[in-house]
């Protein structure tokens, strides 16, 4: 077996790869996408529902690099920063309507603190690699 990492020009220069690729699996295992603006900037300071539109756009970003896109995602974890129930379900909203029908299951978490200042949101994925 061969592992790929998967490295993302256009998206923040992270210390970490932004997917990686197991073969022969073909399965794709995104970072935690998170509401980083290409320069590295926090997008969306405050705003539970902007964070988890970038994290969407950043993860949509890792997808195609890794060959895969929204509708080969297996499994996704979303990450809030938050206790309120309403603040998880604001993210949630966010995040399954561009999943529509693709509903694959998924984890929903409050959490205390996420990796980068500001950030409330963090979004990762399992998927299949088509190419």
């Amino acid at each position: 077996m061969s592992v790929e990492l998967i490295r993302v020009p256009g998206l923040c220069d992270a210390q970490y790869a932004y997917a990686s690729v197991a073969s022969p699996d073909s399965l794709v295992y995104t970072a935690g996408a998170c509401p980083l603006d290409k320069d590295g900037a926090t997008v969306g300071v405050g705003d539970i529902r902007l964070q988890a539109q970038q994290c969407i756009l950043n993860l949509r970003a890792a997808l195609t690099a890794s060959g895969s896109s929204i509708t080969d995602v297996l499994k996704t974890t979303v990450y809030v920063a938050s206790s309120a129930r309403a603040d998880l379900v604001a993210a949630w909203e966010e995040i399954s309507a561009v999943f529509g029908e693709h509903d694959a299951p998924s984890t929903l978490l409050g959490v205390a603190v996420l990796g980068y200042p500001d950030q409330l949101v963090e979004l990762e994925a399992v998927a299949l690699r088509r190419r």
